[in-house]
């Protein structure tokens, strides 16, 4: 098995500047376009903006796509095809402000009209590895011994609903087109995501034009400042991704181990304040692995971001609020004596906040 994990890090090509098979033409790079737009009134940068959408479309659309260059869900959209059909490698970079960046290694490959194959690999440290062949994704972790479950993405810093499923988030977010920009060198179309409400961070991708896929993501606070950064050091759209996983075989990866969830419990609270696009997903009870206390718990997710919820008698530990955060994740505590309530995720604080304050007795 060692030997397994040791042969998907090493990267099969050798790394350089960002490159894509087909004609670079394809897409167009003209700065001089660029620079126009930027200097133009807004009615006039709005119909040169959609002059160059439509060339962008004639270079990027297959016969059969569907594509509107001037709809931002349409853009993300694309990127969900392309990511699911190409052959490709990425390298990429999460960036947190004050941390060491952490450089990844994504690949995907269609192997025939049966099977898909995945792969994501942390390249510091120990790392990680994630191997997802159709529905089953492997996971490698120092420390613990590897499993497989039944999963159709595999979970990594580049949001799921984003690579796979955009239309979803439709009812909690809007997609806005910012204009062309130049990312490692090439044209790319800017689109800006925030939340309906104001109550989430805000993301802005660079998607290539030529190929549709991401080149950059930035998630914003709501004082805009930069939470995270993923950069995309290297994409490769080639064929020859297949010869790496032809190489897998599929017996030695581990068995997929049996998930018993537990009875969906009916608490007798709810949280009265949610995020426009949110809703609860599921309601159990977990044993804290810190304190070995019994919280009831409840799971809210917009399809973008998840956040958790947990209520315990209150344990006299904390006697104020308690307020944390990790880069975008963000730890809210509060008691009034008698309970505790805990709100953990990738919101704002002050949403937080929100969400624990409107906690509601059901009658």
């Amino acid at each position: 098995m060692r030997s397994l994990l040791l042969f998907f890090v090493v990267s099969l090509f050798p790394a350089h500047a960002i490159q894509a098979t087909g004609d670079p033409s394809a897409a167009p790079k003209n700065d001089e376009t660029v620079q126009q737009v930027k200097s133009k009134p807004q009615t006039e940068n709005s119909e040169i903006q959609q002059g160059v959408a439509r060339n962008v479309a004639d270079g990027v659309l297959a016969v059969n796509d569907v594509f509107d260059p001037m709809s931002g869900l349409s853009w993300l959209q694309r990127l969900a095809r392309q990511t699911d059909t190409l052959n490709y490698e990425v390298s990429f970079v999460l960036n947190i402000p004050g941390k060491d960046a952490q450089p990844f290694l994504w690949r995907h490959a269609t192997m025939d009209e049966d099977t898909k194959i995945e792969q994501l690999s942390l390249l510091n440290g120990p790392g990680f590895e994630n191997i997802r062949v159709n529905d089953v994704v492997s996971v490698f972790q120092p420390g613990y011994p590897p499993f497989s479950m039944y999963g159709n993405a595999i979970d990594g810093p580049i949001p799921d609903a984003l690579l796979h499923d955009p239309q979803k988030l439709q009812k909690s977010y809007q997609f806005l087109l910012v204009g062309r920009n130049r990312i490692s060198g090439r044209s790319a179309q800017q689109i800006r995501i925030t939340s309906i409400d104001k109550t989430r961070y805000g993301y802005h991708l660079w998607l290539d034009e030529e190929t549709g896929m991401l080149l950059k993501l930035n998630m914003h606070g709501l004082d805009g400042k930069l939470l995270q950064q993923i950069q995309v050091t290297q994409l490769r759209i080639d064929d020859r991704v297949t010869e790496v996983f032809s190489q897998l075989q599929k017996d030695n990866l581990p068995r997929v181990i049996d998930v018993i969830n537990p009875p969906q419990r009916k608490h007798e609270w709810r949280v009265a304040f949610l995020p426009v696009g949110m809703k609860p997903v599921k309601q159990d009870i977990h044993q804290l692995a810190i304190t070995g206390q019994v919280a009831e718990y409840s799971l809210y997710s917009d399809g973008l971001v998840n956040v958790s919820v947990y209520i315990q008698a209150a344990t006299g530990v904390f006697q104020e609020d308690v307020n944390l955060s990790n880069g975008a994740n963000t730890v809210h505590s509060r008691t009034d004596g008698k309970v505790q309530v805990t709100v953990v995720g990738d919101i704002p604080l002050v949403t937080a906040q929100r969400m624990a304050k409107s906690i509601e007795v059901i009658n």
